[in-house]
């Protein structure tokens, strides 16, 4: 484990740095092939920068239930 704390990204960092418009990242969420967001606040949510690495890394077989989502 590291000592550096795990950013937070907004969802448009999400998508600019995925590719995915916003449905299809959505849906895959729903589908479990995409990492679930964190809640923030409030009204904020985000994504845990290790996990959208994981998903980018192998994104073809990329399983929430696997990675402790």
């Amino acid at each position: 484990m590291t000592d550096i704390p795990d950013r937070i990204l907004r969802l448009k960092a999400v998508l600019q740095r995925t590719g995915l418009s916003r449905s299809t990242m959505y849906r895959k969420m729903q589908n479990g092939t995409f990492p679930k967001n964190v809640q923030i606040s409030t009204r904020c949510k985000g994504w845990r920068e290790t996990a959208v690495n994981d998903w980018m890394r192998n994104p073809m077989f990329y399983s929430a239930d696997e990675h402790g989502q």
